[in-house]
């Protein structure tokens, strides 16, 4: 059994990863959500605007971001479709702008919308908010724990013991990375990787700088070797005894 929500609005179970079906025909747009996305640890499925229905029935996914303009119908009439068998969340992703289209978009069952172009952290600020309005606070993994450290990933903090530090975008997207393999060897080159969400990009030498910033901050809260290097391998989270 995999570790999902499985979630009506009458029925919780855990679930870690959300799956999310993105119904778009601009490949760029397309594979750029998907991986900023899967960083973020949903399961993504995308549709490029064909054999939609039988996507959503197959995928059965938690959440949808639809496109308006699709190669057939609009994302208005496959809204009004897709409300037929699902009620999950919808949100569309759009270049429409005009205060006709967002509340059409509204009135054929949309639950937000988001217009081209658009920044992705402002994007996966909706999603959650959705998210959370919809399947209740534990539908998102907003905080990690090890050895009693706390990362928490909504507010870019890390704790322990009481004491606490800020974080910076990339500090807490290279923890979080971290924080997930649970003390196993992370390669430099799959962080960086995780690291890599829209126009936040990073190298080989931007990773050390700021595994060094880590470190200092971590040191202020009493984890002098809670970060380690395994050399010509990556790092990894100290066990402790």
């Amino acid at each position: 059994m995999t570790d999902r929500f499985f979630v009506t609005k009458k029925h919780l179970m855990y679930n870690l990863f959300m799956k999310v079906l993105i119904i778009e025909d601009d490949k760029i747009i397309l594979n750029s959500l998907k991986k900023y996305l899967e960083n973020w640890d949903y399961e993504v499925y995308i549709n490029s605007g064909f054999d939609i229905l039988e996507d959503v029935e197959e995928v059965k996914p938690d959440i949808i971001l639809l496109d308006i303009i699709l190669p057939s119908f609009n994302g208005f009439f496959w809204c009004e479709k897709i409300r037929n068998i699902t009620d999950c969340p919808i949100i569309f992703i759009s270049s429409k702008s005009e205060d006709m289209d967002i509340i059409m978009g509204m009135q054929m069952g949309a639950d937000d919308y988001i217009v081209k172009p658009f920044n992705f952290d402002v994007l996966m600020v909706k999603i959650n908010a959705v998210m959370k309005r919809y399947y209740g606070n534990n539908a998102i993994k907003n905080k990690f724990e090890f050895n009693g450290v706390v990362l928490s990933v909504s507010d870019f903090t890390i704790s322990n013991q009481g004491k606490s530090e800020d974080l910076t975008k990339t500090e807490m997207l290279i923890l979080r990375a971290l924080f997930e393999k649970k003390g196993q060897i992370i390669s430099r080159e799959k962080i960086m990787d995780k690291c890599w969400q829209n126009d936040l990009f990073i190298d080989d030498n931007t990773l050390a700088v700021n595994v060094n910033r880590i470190r200092k901050k971590l040191s202020k809260i009493g984890l002098d070797n809670f970060l380690l290097t395994k050399k010509y391998s990556g790092y990894y989270l100290n066990k402790g005894d």
